[in-house]
């Protein structure tokens, strides 16, 4: 048997706004990362979705991103490791503060996007913000792109560290994900997109753009909650590990520290 994490990112909206397909989602994910305000996302939208995946007993997970709204927190910007640890730490707490009102803790903390990327190949900016989740909580789990710089320096500083893969994202022969930039960056496929996780789970490989087989661990799998279809692709996802014989699980639930097989 195997087990997997499904996380997807949630709260990434603002003022009033549907939470239908949202809490939909949340129907079929185990782990949920709520935006902070930095990249997206209010203070109201922040506590109606840590309402909304209590009430599904959904883990949930900061999701602290670059101060750029109108980039949704996709383009890089040079910060400094201090910057980086100072921004980690007050999107924490923001999101530490709606929790506490509904006596939840905090499960995990993944950067976004451009920081996400930035620090699975930084090792000084993977440090900082491995060191500030740290400083936070030494019991909260750090998701990180698999293999990165960013699950390394978790490791390194005794955090439980979680090697996150992309069910919607292709791969690059070195294990880094595709530039949104190129035309080839997303799969759009439900089913190959089920399959690349599959074989992530049980094999530990995806295959790169350039056709080679990469090696890498698969913990936990994200599903992106602004894609056009995401819904869709959650229940199915769910429903294809399901009948692959892969159980699912948040991270929190499994036993010890290890990983991967149950």
């Amino acid at each position: 048997m195997f087990q997997v994490d499904l996380n997807c990112d949630l709260g990434e909206s603002f003022g009033r706004f549907k939470l239908g397909e949202q809490e939909e989602i949340l129907k079929y994910v185990t782990s949920a990362n709520i935006a902070c305000g930095f990249h997206s996302g209010d203070p109201s939208v922040m506590r109606e979705t840590v309402k909304l995946a209590i009430s599904h007993s959904v883990k949930i997970g900061a999701h602290p991103g670059l101060p750029d709204l109108n980039g949704f927190g996709r383009r890089e910007m040079a910060i400094t490791p201090q910057e980086g640890y100072d921004m980690v730490v007050y999107q924490m707490g923001a999101l530490q503060g709606f929790l506490a009102t509904f006596n939840e803790k905090m499960q995990h903390v993944k950067p976004h996007g451009a920081l996400y990327n930035m620090a699975a190949k930084d090792p000084k900016l993977a440090e900082a913000i491995a060191q500030a989740v740290y400083d936070v909580s030494p019991s909260l789990i750090l998701f990180g792109l698999s293999g990165s710089a960013l699950t390394k320096a978790g490791e390194r500083l005794g955090l439980r560290t979680a090697h996150e893969v992309f069910a919607d994202r292709t791969y690059q022969a070195d294990g880094s994900l595709t530039s949104r930039k190129q035309k080839d960056a997303l799969i759009t496929d439900q089913e190959q997109s089920a399959a690349q996780v599959v074989k992530m789970v049980k094999e530990g490989k995806v295959i790169s753009q350039q056709k080679t087989a990469v090696s890498l661990r698969a913990d936990t799998v994200c599903l992106h909650g602004d894609g056009e279809h995401a819904l869709l692709f959650a229940k199915y996802l769910n429903g294809t590990l399901e009948k692959n014989n892969i159980t699912i699980s948040a991270i929190s639930n499994w036993e010890g520290a290890s990983y991967g097989k149950c």
